[in-house]
């Protein structure tokens, strides 16, 4: 009987305590039920292995070089016979599949290594002129200004043609031109977290306005500029391919997916198929980029972090 009591009388055990999941981890989370985000950055992975994958399909698959003609094959038609054909071939006899594969070693890194330049040049810059405001903010705003205010078309279309660029001075270019807007969502957002209580804290303990913008402010922007940086991307290969279409971007015989596209358009009654395959290379490749980056606000928006 006794023992029963003190069976009765014992304390119920007290459940552990459950740890909340952090940014990252719900973020993943969100995003591994998100079929279509998913899809679309694996799309988007598939191709990047693809195109850094070229010189060893083109040797073992293809058995052909971007750079080999056949005048012999001019305008041929789609064919597995030989593979190297298999998306047929331009107007000097050339593989289009193998130069589809170099062109998007171009073209993705002009979209990706300009995005990352957009990305360091916006970040920097929104965090001073944030944090500092005052003069430093009216200097930045009214560079912002003025450079918003010239048509940015025009500007490369002057810039490509007076220095012919080659991919990596394509990608610089772009790079110095296309950063204002990250600047400007980066600026309003410190603006609104350097009153915060944590930055008054961390003031208040002698903490650096380095170590204040870099440690505290940043990481609480840093998930939504993931966002912005994966429609720069789209935004930055559109750009290439418009130059490239227009004649003033990547010159031949380098390959990129805007030049291959420009050059099939001028035969296109002849080869249709020849623009099908760069139009929807850059087609697909920005909607799944597109397609990525709302997912991502999806996933990484503190307003919907108690959304199923």
């Amino acid at each position: 009987m006794a023992t029963a009591d003190r069976a009765m009388a014992a304390p119920a055990p007290i459940p552990a305590r459950r740890i909340s999941a952090g940014l990252w981890s719900n973020a993943w989370y969100k995003l591994r039920r998100d079929k279509l985000t998913m899809a679309s950055a694996v799309i988007l992975v598939v191709l990047i292995l693809a195109s850094l994958a070229a010189p060893l399909l083109s040797e073992h698959v293809f058995r052909m070089s971007f750079e080999r003609q056949d005048l012999l094959r001019t305008y041929s038609a789609p064919t597995l016979d030989p593979p190297g054909y298999l998306l047929g071939a331009d107007e000097v006899g050339r593989s289009q599949v193998v130069r589809l594969l170099y062109g998007g070693q171009v073209s993705l890194f002009v979209g990706f290594m300009a995005a990352f330049m957009n990305l360091t040049i916006g970040v920097l810059l929104g965090l001073i002129a944030g944090y500092f405001r005052g003069r430093v903010d009216d200097v930045i705003t009214w560079f912002i200004t003025t450079l918003n205010s010239i048509p940015t078309i025009f500007l490369l279309i002057i810039i490509a043609a007076l220095f012919s660029p080659s991919a990596l001075t394509l990608t610089i270019i772009i790079g110095m031109l296309f950063w204002t807007g990250i600047t400007n969502f980066v600026r309003g957002q410190t603006f609104a977290l350097r009153e915060r209580e944590f930055i008054t804290a961390a003031k208040t303990i002698g903490a650096s306005s380095g170590r204040i913008m870099f440690r505290h402010i940043l990481p609480n922007v840093l998930p939504l500029i993931f966002v912005l940086m994966a429609i720069d991307v789209g935004t930055i290969i559109l750009a290439e391919s418009a130059l490239s279409y227009l004649g003033l971007g990547i010159m031949p015989p380098t390959p990129s997916w805007g030049n291959m596209l420009s050059n099939a358009a001028s035969y296109f009654s002849r080869a249709w198929w020849l623009v099908v395959s760069p139009g929807f290379m850059i087609f697909l490749t920005v909607l799944c980029l597109y397609l990525v980056g709302d997912g991502l606000r999806d996933a990484l928006d503190p307003r919907l972090r108690g959304a199923s």
